[in-house]
C-alpha cells in the first residue's frame, strides 16, 4: 500500500541505523514489524498462567482409562469370534 507520511529526518536516520536498513522504506517496514512483534510478545506474556493444562496425574489417569477401554473391546471381540 502506498502511503505518504512526513517522518522527522533524525528519527528516520536512527531507524535506518538501528535496523541496518539500506532504504527508508526498508527501515520503516522493519521498525513496524519489530513494533508489532513486541506487542505480540507482550500479549503472549500477559496470557501466561491463564491456560489450564492437565497435570501428569490427570494425563496418566486418562491413559489408564483408554487402555482399559481397549482391553474391554478386545475381550468382547474375542468372545464374539469364539461363538
Amino acid at each position: 500500500m502506498k502511503t505518504t507520511i512526513d517522518i522527522p529526518e533524525k528519527t528516520l536516520a536512527d531507524a535506518m541505523r538501528f535496523t541496518g536498513a539500506k532504504t527508508k522504506r526498508e527501515a520503516v517496514v522493519k521498525a513496524l514489524e519489530e513494533f508489532n512483534r513486541q506487542h505480540l510478545v507482550k500479549d503472549l506474556i500477559a496470557s501466561f498462567g491463564t491456560l489450564d493444562f492437565a497435570s501428569n496425574d490427570e494425563i496418566e489417569a486418562g491413559d489408564m482409562q483408554e487402555i482399559a477401554l481397549k482391553e474391554s473391546k478386545s475381550r468382547k471381540s474375542r468372545k464374539t469370534s469364539k461363538l
